[in-house]
């Protein structure tokens, strides 16, 4: 008899009621904490474009005191990373180039450049997550007009 109490008291557990309680609570707070985390990735994918839009802008500014002038379009942003071989050749193109290489923005597409720009004497920008003019949100364009100097 004493056998059976010593078990007895030696499975005690939680119970059922006990356990869906809990389950109910991680519930709860998952549905409040999980669309704020879901979130962040498209927040750190903007911050992110932004910044490689000012440092290739601030590229083209240095390309530009050295050279007198804005790579074309044709020639793109690879003229930060190589001397362009194609007309206007710049004259004083810095060995070494002005960046390592040309980033990809946070969705895997090229960043896109025009000069003349349409707002103003250049354009770098990305086409955001949808890689499609226009858009909201993680979707939206981009680029250098946007940004605060």
């Amino acid at each position: 008899m004493s056998s059976i109490k010593f078990m007895n008291a030696r499975q005690s557990g939680f119970t059922l009621i006990e356990i869906m309680v809990v389950v109910v609570i991680l519930g709860i707070l998952a549905a409040v904490a999980v669309p704020r985390i879901m979130d962040r990735p498209d927040t750190a994918r903007l911050a992110k474009a932004k910044q490689d839009v000012r440092v290739i802008e601030s590229a083209l500014k240095l390309y530009r005191l050295d050279n007198f002038q804005y790579p074309t379009t044709e020639q793109g942003l690879k003229a930060l990373v190589e001397k362009p071989n194609i007309q206007p050749e710049p004259k004083n193109w810095k060995s070494g180039g002005y960046l390592d290489r040309v980033p990809q923005d946070p969705w895997g597409a090229t960043y896109r450049y025009r000069s003349p720009g349409e707002h103003g004497d250049i354009d770098v920008f990305s086409l955001g997550r949808d890689d499609r003019p226009g858009g909201e949100g993680p979707d939206a364009d981009i680029g250098n007009w946007d940004l605060s100097s």
